[in-house]
């Protein structure tokens, strides 16, 4: 299942986060390279029900195809 909005707060981010909500380093790296971007973090949150989550900064660039 896949959950779209806005990040919690008002600021913006400089750069992408991809965030591992249930610990595993490894999927929210495999996120990031499919992105071709991002810093990878921890933050355990399993309230949210979702593996990875993606911040995305005002470094994102979508390829010239439109797929992310």
């Amino acid at each position: 299942m896949v959950f779209f909005g806005n990040a919690d707060g008002a600021s913006a981010l400089d750069s992408t986060q991809v965030v591992a909500r249930r610990g595993d380093r490894g999927v929210a790296t495999t996120v990031a390279r499919a992105l071709g971007q991002g810093t990878v973090k921890i933050q355990a949150d399993t309230q949210r029900r979702v593996d990875v989550t993606v911040l995305l900064g005002g470094d994102y660039r979508a390829p010239d195809d439109g797929h992310p």
